[in-house]
């Protein structure tokens, strides 16, 4: 195997016609040849240059786009966490009143944490990069405030929910406590006690509604039942009343003394049995003993030969 210095040593030499052509191009290639050549790669290097820089802003421009549309995506996200609970659970528990939950300073933490000023939500609105990037803070900002102010908020939320909670379940436990032996149905206490226990306030509420409503059915048998037995009572008193007046009645007439009574007649001025009367005709003496002056008979018939002077009742007289 040959050597490099031997493959070299055995290359041959340039003739001369070939060293001759080598040294005629040389100079006929003209002087300004060199610094055009220079001038174009340089060129070349700038065009080039500057195509790379483009390529790289731009590519630099889309990572800030991309950051700036994921930035604006959470503080959205979270501006509407804020927003569905200050429009729901916050806003109905601001009707709730004081004497409905067992601490009222709940109620006031609840409208502190709604007392503040949100941040504006802008988005991506700039066109350059730099642009972009402060528009990635700020949104990064809010998305941090919303974050923030929305936990806070939900924990204003439960303490107002676990505030009334208390309340509703010591209410309840009195009212179970008071409807013992004083509901229709017993079962409706039994529920309360079951909704109490659990916790629950739905359940709680309606329970309590039950027992409520058991109450009133008890109390207004109990009234009519009272308003019967009294109207009986009054019935019984006044029969019993008018029994002892007709008694009284009897018992005064029974104490009286019997009269006897006497008739008075208008033809004379004697009585049976005698007087000063006379009887006409001389065979009517016992008549007139009899009769005397009250009847004034004459003589003849019964009494005498006469007849009777005026008329004698059939009852005294037997005529």
């Amino acid at each position: 195997m040959k050597t490099e210095q031997e493959t070299e040593t055995n290359t041959p030499p340039p003739t001369n016609e070939e060293t001759a052509a080598v040294e005629e191009s040389r100079r006929v290639r003209p002087k300004w040849l060199v610094p055009l050549v220079a001038g174009l790669c340089a060129l070349a290097l700038v065009v080039a240059g500057g195509i790379g820089w483009k390529i790289w802003s731009d590519r630099r421009l889309s990572e800030a786009k991309a950051a700036c549309a994921t930035a604006s995506d959470a503080a959205r996200g979270a501006m509407n966490d804020w927003n569905t609970l200050v429009n729901g659970d916050a806003a109905d528990l601001l009707e709730v009143k004081a004497d409905q939950v067992k601490d009222a300073k709940t109620l006031d933490a609840l409208k502190t944490a709604l007392d503040v000023e949100a941040p504006e939500y802008e988005g991506c609105v700039a066109d350059g990069k730099d642009g972009l990037e402060t528009a990635i803070d700020e949104l990064d900002d809010a998305a941090a405030w919303y974050e923030k102010h929305a936990g806070s908020l939900k924990k204003a939320v439960d303490a107002v929910n676990d505030s009334k909670l208390a309340k509703t379940i010591d209410t309840a436990k009195t009212l179970l406590e008071s409807s013992n032996g004083n509901v229709q149905d017993d079962k409706t206490r039994e529920e309360l006690s079951k909704a109490i226990e659990a916790k629950d306030e739905a359940a709680i509420a309606k329970a309590s509604k039950a027992v409520n409503d058991s109450i009133a059915a008890k109390q207004k048998a109990d009234e009519e039942a009272k308003a019967k037995a009294q109207a009986e009572a009054d019935a019984k008193a006044a029969a019993a009343a008018n029994a002892q007046t007709q008694q009284q009645q009897y018992n005064y007439q029974q104490s009286q003394p019997q009269q006897s009574w006497t008739p008075s007649y208008p033809y004379g001025g004697g009585s049976t049995g005698g007087g000063s009367g006379t009887t006409g005709g001389s065979t009517g003496g016992s008549a007139g003993s009899s009769y005397g002056g009250s009847f004034g008979y004459s003589s003849g018939d019964k009494f005498g030969s006469g007849s009777p002077g005026g008329i004698c009742p059939e009852s005294v007289c037997g005529v």
